[in-house]
């Protein structure tokens, strides 16, 4: 088993359309762990730690998101930072 940590963010109609709920969601069905948190740029950032097929696959949801999000952009990057334990809503950065 491969672990590594993936930082991302999401720009496009991804704030007030339930995109953190459901990232919560689907990494939680994964067994991801991290965190997400809007941005006061509009945009959604996102920490994920876990399996490499995992979070691969939590990055790939949410380049589509939710039913009414609409994600234009994604930056991608590797994350060195701590694991934390489940996944949570983080506070707006």
């Amino acid at each position: 088993m491969r672990v590594i940590g993936r930082r991302a963010v999401f720009w496009g109609r991804v704030q007030g359309v339930f995109f953190r709920a459901w990232t919560v969601e689907q990494a939680l069905a994964l067994g991801v762990s991290g965190w997400v948190r809007n941005r006061r740029d509009g945009s959604v950032e996102m920490e994920a730690h876990g399996e490499a097929e995992a979070v691969e696959a939590l990055i790939e949801r949410c380049r589509h998101g939710p039913p009414h999000a609409k994600v234009e952009s994604v930056e991608v990057d590797a994350s060195q930072g701590e694991p934390p334990a489940g996944f949570t809503t983080a506070p707006t950065a």
